[in-house]
């Protein structure tokens, strides 16, 4: 059994926000491997089906992102889940467009669902740490994760949001370096990242 966990806001003026990449990803994997309708629990939505043979819960916090981990929480202790069950899709600001880098533990690099979700449950749950770009100046920070991405931004962001979709049974698998290679050689061979970038490496 396995938590997948997408972080955003609810509702529509956020739906296009940077910071609702993780709704994004969470939503496509639902799509596209024909999981069962959202119902609402855990205070979030769910939706549950399979990847790899294992059976798979998609979860979305209805909390605000600042709440998230009370929704991770309730999830988790509902089905006596450890650490390493649960993982977590969020955009990150630390990696350029389109990259991503996934990593068990470690810092929550100022983003406040990680924070909320690391002081409900502990810290040693995988991210899929989804590169959203940086504005460059500290203070632009907020309005640039809570500004949609923009219209030329969008092939990019559909053909990771794809890519994450397609591999998301090799998370289930333990083939985090597996899954993190084919996404980054997905969207090299649809041009949105250099033929001399060495990806999770």
């Amino acid at each position: 059994m396995r938590l997948f966990v997408g972080l955003g806001n609810p509702g529509a003026k956020y739906q296009g926000n940077r910071h609702n990449i993780g709704f994004m990803v969470i939503d496509e994997i639902a799509r596209r491997h024909g999981f069962s309708p959202w119902r609402r629990r855990f205070q979030g939505e769910t939706a549950d089906g399979s990847l790899d043979g294992e059976r798979v819960t998609l979860l979305k916090p209805l909390t605000y992102m600042n709440e998230s981990g009370r929704a991770v929480q309730e999830a988790a202790s509902f089905f006596k889940l450890e650490l390493g069950d649960i993982t977590v899709f969020h955009d990150e600001i630390e990696l350029p467009d389109a990259k991503l880098r996934v990593k068990v533990g470690g810092g929550i690099a100022g983003h406040n669902g990680l924070r909320s979700i690391s002081a409900h449950v502990g810290n040693d749950y995988r991210r899929v740490r989804l590169g959203v770009g940086h504005p460059g100046v500290k203070e632009l920070v907020h309005g640039h994760v809570l500004n949609d991405f923009a219209k030329s931004e969008r092939p990019w962001v559909e053909a990771l949001v794809e890519a994450v979709a397609v591999n998301a049974g090799l998370l289930v698998a333990g083939r985090d370096s597996t899954f993190a290679n084919k996404v980054h050689l997905a969207m090299q061979a649809k041009g949105f990242l250099d033929k001399d970038d060495k990806g999770d490496k």
